[in-house]
């Protein structure tokens, strides 16, 4: 699998709450998918759990997992600081392995989504330890 792209998503789920990976799978089951669409998660206090394998395609992103990793910011719009220090390092990692794929958020590939519910390529440019 040739990787493009590395997307990051948001969970949709209130600010307030934490919610796990094991969680979104059985999320994702109940809408009759193989599973966790996302390879990483990232928890309100900055935990990251795994999701899906990298060498498993995603399900992520419609039209674009067969090139992709997706990573989960648990919460809708108001991330944690100990998050954003996680998703770099998730982020530096990829690209450390996938130095030519592209940082983006799921609303840059589909013009329906809002999801992160931040411009991604603006944080990283600013706020990426590369």
């Amino acid at each position: 699998m040739k990787i493009i792209r590395l997307v990051v998503h948001c969970s949709d789920t209130p600010n307030d709450r934490d919610v796990t990976a094991e969680d979104i799978h059985q999320w994702h089951k109940e809408r009759k998918w193989s599973g966790i669409g996302y390879h990483k998660v990232i928890r309100r206090d900055g935990t990251v759990e795994n999701g899906r394998p990298e060498y498993w395609e995603g399900a992520h992103v419609k039209g674009y997992n067969s090139n992709s990793l997706g990573v989960c910011l648990i919460g809708r719009d108001e991330f944690t600081p100990d998050q954003f220090d996680s998703l770099d390092r998730v982020l530096t990692r990829w690209k450390d392995k996938y130095p030519l794929a592209e940082i983006c958020g799921h609303r840059d590939l589909d013009p329906r989504k809002t999801c992160p519910n931040f411009d991604v390529g603006e944080w990283w440019e600013k706020n990426s330890a590369l």
